[in-house]
């Protein structure tokens, strides 16, 4: 796997502070995406294991809230294997009790990820035990709305998985039949500071 860039510091893809990792490869082709340099698998660098340690030590801050991945796209089959191990690294460093968190955004639904579904793979189960907040759905340019918090278009969903995978367990459903939506703090969405 390749990614194409990594931003330390990052505060706009997601909350707080946080490291995040841009992967090469993606075939969806979102109009208007504004990564389109990443749709190349070949794109940017080989994801090393010394790119892995420097990613999980730039976490190991009290000022980073954690990992955000994005691309390209995340969910690509062979991003999925390349991503899997270094994510549960990720998580076994810091465990979601260490309040440092893990987004990824995808233009797939969760239902996409889902048994039978287009981008289920034999180790998206395990990339998603892991992730805290998914951000889902393609980027749609006649949705777009800058006024959305870490998302670019109104059909994008973020999800809250803790609270998905918790609700799901207590129904007896599929993730995607349980989905709870992350909420954020009042004040971004009124747009005022009161």
């Amino acid at each position: 796997m390749n990614y194409s860039a990594i931003k330390y510091f990052d505060i706009a893809n997601g909350e707080g502070v946080r490291t995040t990792l841009f992967v090469s490869g993606c075939r969806r082709g979102c109009k208007n995406c504004f990564n389109a340099v990443a749709w190349d698998f070949a794109a940017g660098d080989p994801f090393t294991p010394g790119i892995a340690d420097q990613i999980i030590a730039s976490i190991d801050h009290p000022f980073c809230d954690g990992l955000t991945l994005l691309g390209g796209e995340p969910m690509e089959p062979e991003n999925q294997m390349g991503l899997v191990d270094f994510v549960e690294r990720v998580r076994a460093a810091y465990p979601t009790e260490s309040g440092k968190t893990i987004w990824c955004y995808t233009g797939d639904t969760l239902d996409a990820l889902m048994p039978g579904g287009a981008h289920r793979t034999d180790v998206t189960d395990r990339l998603l035990a892991c992730i805290d907040i998914l951000v889902d759905g393609p980027f749609v340019q006649d949705l777009h709305d800058i006024s959305l918090r870490f998302r670019g278009s109104s059909n994008q969903r973020i999800i809250d998985m803790n609270a998905t995978r918790a609700r799901a367990a207590s129904e007896g459903v599929s993730l995607a039949d349980a989905v709870e939506l992350w909420h954020d703090e009042a004040v971004y969405s009124t747009h005022t500071m009161k």
